[in-house]
């Protein structure tokens, strides 16, 4: 609908007034993550409500899964604060890196100086 001399734009009016999606924005392979959330164990229940609602608005079906790892990393809530104790962990934003027996002497504390991943992770499984 044009109205108005110099109307160089086309309006819309009350078309898709749903909050309904128009046109294609991603091609999203199936089993692929949409949407992460990191919060507090005491308000885990408001994220996955957030979650919930937000999947009405995504085409096809949606699940809302929660991690049993720590914030964004990949080890698990007893395998981080278990290596955290014990100084292996080096913060690098929202992800941790963990400190292996590769690298400088200089850089590592003297009684990690010949750990192992194995031996790491033999004691985080104890």
């Amino acid at each position: 609908m044009l109205s108005c001399a110099g109307a160089d734009r086309l309006q819309t009016g009350m078309r898709g007034a749903f909050g309904k999606p128009y046109g294609l924005c991603a091609r999203v392979s199936i089993g692929k993550i949409l949407m992460s959330i990191r919060c507090k164990d005491v308000h885990s229940h408001l994220a996955e409500e957030a979650l919930r609602r937000a999947k009405f608005k995504f085409p096809g079906r949606q699940k809302v899964v929660v991690s049993r790892n720590w914030g964004f990393t990949q080890f698990s809530r007893e395998e981080y604060l278990h290596l955290k104790q014990a100084g292996r962990l080096l913060d690098d934003g929202i992800h941790v890196q963990l400190m292996n027996a590769h690298g400088p002497l200089e850089k590592r504390k003297a009684h990690h100086v010949f750990d192992g991943p194995t031996q790491i992770y033999r004691r985080c499984a104890v």
